[in-house]
């Protein structure tokens, strides 16, 4: 099976596990809420995201080269209170059976119209917008990960 595949196959899974450990140790990620994140940061987005998600499923059709792979896929959830259906489009270069580069592309407007309601549908286009959600999703994942470390000192 391929690497691209068994990622989507894991996320499907919820198994943010299997997905970190098909990132090459030097590999990045990107999209529109977490513009550049290094191989350790990615692990920790997926396991924030998967472990807190809720009413979460997701879909994907798959295409995967030699060398890397393209996706479609559909995540459902429910953020706050609001349904949200994102359709993201991703692009991963693969080397030696590992992600080097994920890129995912998704309409940031569309998105912060269904997160967050009637502040998404008017401000969802402007660079003000974006980089707040930016600034507060990289401090949700700067707590998460010091919990993270916190909770493995404790189980030490």
């Amino acid at each position: 099976m391929s690497v691209a595949q068994r990622f989507f196959d894991a996320f499907m899974l919820g198994d943010h596990y299997t997905m970190g450990q098909l990132y090459a140790p030097d590999a990045t990620f990107s999209d529109p809420i977490f513009p550049l994140l290094s191989a350790e940061e990615v692990r920790l987005m997926w396991r924030m995201l998967l472990t807190r998600a809720r009413d979460f499923s997701v879909s994907a059709t798959v295409d995967e080269g030699p060398d890397g792979a393209r996706a479609v896929w559909v995540a459902r959830y429910t953020y706050g209170t609001r349904p949200v259906r994102n359709r993201v489009y991703t692009e991963m270069v693969i080397a030696a059976g590992k992600i080097v580069r994920q890129v995912d592309r998704f309409s940031f407007w569309r998105w912060s119209r269904q997160a967050l309601g009637w502040k998404g549908w008017l401000f969802g286009w402007t660079p003000w917008l974006r980089n707040r959600v930016r600034a507060q999703a990289a401090e949700s994942l700067r707590r998460f990960a010091q919990q993270e470390r916190q909770g493995s000192k404790e189980r030490r």
